[in-house]
């Protein structure tokens, strides 16, 4: 799975939750679950796995930022958590690949290896996943309003809304 797509739906889990631990291990949780569906991967060679990985890491990288900066201040460091708890166990690919050794125990590594059903002309499915999870991603941050404070629109409190009905 591409890490993008770890961080949009990261993103959609932070704005969804109130605190900002159970967002990261909903970010975890999120990881595997992907990572169990379907997915473009069997690059055949480190060159090619690279020419997908490092722009994939450096837009996810940007994506992360101005999610973080845009999520509303009430949500941002859940949001911020919700994206890094379903990147987390990808951090095995650069210190293996760099390091040739992984952060995790082995059976982490095991665990996070069968569960990958990749192959390769799913590229497709990456695309659609992405654009699937942006758009989540932006309406639950634009959506999203705090509950204490919250002034009335238009259309509350008994006056006609848009259709001329009350709210």
């Amino acid at each position: 799975m591409l890490l993008i797509n770890h961080v949009l739906s990261g993103a959609v889990i932070g704005a969804l939750s109130r605190r900002p631990e159970p967002a990261f291990a909903a970010g975890v949780a999120s990881h595997f679950a992907l990572d169990a569906v379907p997915h473009w991967g069997k690059w055949g060679s480190r060159r090619r796995f690279l020419q997908v990985a490092v722009p994939d890491g450096l837009v996810s990288l940007a994506a992360m930022a101005a999610i973080t900066a845009l999520a509303p201040a009430e949500r941002r460091t859940a949001v911020l958590a919700g994206m890094t708890g379903a990147t987390l166990p990808d951090i095995d690919k650069p210190t293996k690949l760099y390091l040739g050794l992984t952060p995790f125990p082995r059976a982490v590594d095991r665990f996070h290896q069968r569960i990958q059903r990749e192959a390769p002309g799913r590229a497709h499915l990456e695309l659609l996943a992405a654009g699937t999870l942006a758009l989540a991603a932006l309406t639950v941050l634009r959506d999203w309003r705090p509950t204490a404070g919250r002034r009335p629109t238009a259309g509350s409190a008994g006056r006609p809304g848009r259709l001329g009905r009350p709210a």
